[in-house]
């Protein structure tokens, strides 16, 4: 049988929260999974948010995503390539300094 229940660590022993369906002297194996907490920034902005102090930017893509012949076609344009390494590209592109 599995149960999964939350404890607190007091005095050196594990304190279920709410009763466990176990038999006295029974043994269990257990494994610590600590809680996790978020990180203050996110508390700080979860409270910006409730506040109305806060906006998060909406998610608006205009642009429909390529489709798959799109794609190859950008994938075959981009391996047409002059032959040099993009670094001489690159160098060429600042002139001499």
């Amino acid at each position: 049988m599995s149960e999964i229940f939350t404890a607190i660590y007091e005095n050196g022993v594990l304190r279920p929260l709410n009763p466990l369906s176990l038999q006295e002297d029974q043994k269990v194996q257990i494994q610590i999974l600590t809680e996790i907490t978020p990180p203050a920034t996110n508390n700080v902005l979860q409270a910006m948010i409730n506040a109305g102090m806060l906006t998060l930017p909406r998610r608006t893509n205009r642009e429909a995503p390529f489709s798959q012949e799109q794609r190859r076609e950008l994938a075959q344009k981009m391996g047409q390539s002059s032959g040099k390494p993009l670094s001489e590209i690159i160098i060429e592109d600042r002139g001499e300094l």
